[in-house]
C-alpha cells in the first residue's frame, strides 16, 4: 500500500518546532517564502543562500522544498518581477513547484543552532554556552554565538590551521590577527557577521574569537587592547554552512515515525561571494605550517 507523502505544511511545522520563528530578531524575515502548504514534499535541499546557482541545483535534483539560512526577501519589496535576480528566483521556483523556506536568526539563537555547528567544526568539545544569551530563555541555553574549549591547548597558528581544515574551503581562507605563538584554550565563535560581538568576546575572557565579516577599523582597534583575544575571520558562507547538516538531521529525526520519509541533501554549491584570491611572491600573510 502506497502512503501519501508529507505536505509542506507538515514539514515546515516540524521544522518550526525545532527553530521557532518567534526566536527571530524583529528585523528578520523568516518562514515560508513561496509554496503551497498542501503540496507534497519528498525531497528537501538545504543551502545557505537562496541564489540562482542553488536554484539550479534544486531543480536539477527535483527538490520539492529548499530550506535556506539567509532570507531571499529581507528588506521592503515592491515587486518580484522576473526582471531582477530575486524575482527570477521566485518565478523559477514557483514554475517548478518548488517551495522556499528560510530559518535565519531563529536558527542562530537556537540550541543547538548555527554557532554550535561552527564550534564543533573548528574543534571545540564538551559543553558550549551562549556568547550573548537570549534573555527570553530561562534555561540560558539559547543565544547568539558560543563559547567553549579546545580538548588541548594549542598555538594560535595550530588553531588557525585546524579551523581552516574543519570548514568548507574558500578562496580567502581564514584571516588571523594575533601572535601566531599565542596559546589558545578557550574560544568564542559566532556564525555569520560577528563584529558587533567583539567586545562581548573580550569580556568573556577567551583566548580567540572566530567569526565572519570583520571590518578593518574595528578589528585593528580591538587587537590593540592588551586583554583582547586573537581574531580569526572566515567567509560568512563557510561559517554558516556547517549548520546545514545539523538542520537536516534534526528535521529527519522530527519526521521519523511519520507516514513516509523524506530525502534530504546538503547543497554542494559554494555561494561565498569571493571566488578567487590573487596572491603575489611578496605574500607573507600566511602562517607557515609548524616544522615537525
Amino acid at each position: 500500500m502506497t502512503t501519501a507523502p508529507l505536505t509542506l505544511r507538515e514539514v515546515t511545522g516540524a521544522f518550526e518546532a525545532i527553530y521557532d520563528p518567534a526566536w527571530a530578531a524583529s528585523w528578520d524575515a523568516v518562514g515560508l517564502v513561496c509554496g503551497d502548504p498542501e503540496q507534497p514534499v519528498s525531497r528537501i535541499l538545504f543551502a545557505v543562500d537562496p541564489v540562482t546557482s542553488v536554484v539550479d541545483e534544486a531543480l536539477a535534483w527535483n527538490a520539492d522544498l529548499v530550506i535556506t539560512h539567509h532570507p531571499l526577501l529581507l528588506g521592503g519589496v515592491n515587486s518580484v518581477a522576473a526582471t531582477g535576480p530575486k524575482g527570477r528566483v521566485v518565478h523559477r521556483l514557483i514554475r517548478a513547484g518548488t517551495a522556499l523556506y528560510t530559518a535565519h536568526t531563529n536558527a542562530d539563537t537556537a540550541f543547538p543552532g548555527v554557532s554550535d555547528a561552527l564550534a564543533r567544526k573548528v574543534g571545540l568539545t564538551g559543553e558550549l554556552r551562549p556568547l550573548a544569551p537570549d534573555p527570553d530563555d530561562p534555561a540560558g541555553r539559547r543565544g547568539i554565538g558560543r563559547v567553549g574549549r579546545l580538548p588541548a591547548t594549542v598555538s594560535l597558528r595550530e588553531f588557525a590551521h585546524q579551523a581552516a581544515n574543519g570548514l568548507p574551503e574558500v578562496a580567502g581562507g581564514v584571516r588571523v590577527a594575533g601572535d601566531p605563538d599565542r596559546m589558545v584554550d578557550s574560544v568564542a565563535v559566532a556564525g555569520g557577521a560577528g563584529d558587533s560581538l567583539m567586545e562581548t568576546a573580550r569580556t568573556a575572557g577567551v583566548d580567540a574569537y572566530l567569526t565572519s565579516d570583520l571590518r578593518h577599523h574595528p578589528a585593528s582597534e580591538f587587537v590593540e587592547h592588551p586583554a583582547a583575544p586573537a581574531l580569526l575571520d572566515t567567509a560568512h558562507w563557510a561559517s554558516e554552512h556547517p549548520w546545514l547538516d545539523d538542520a537536516a538531521s534534526r528535521l529527519v529525526d522530527a519526521l521519523r515515525g511519520e507516514r513516509t520519509n523524506v530525502d534530504t541533501r546538503i547543497s554542494t554549491t559554494p555561494t561565498d561571494a569571493w571566488s578567487q584570491a590573487v596572491r603575489t611572491s611578496r605574500d607573507h600573510g600566511r602562517f607557515p605550517q609548524e616544522e615537525s
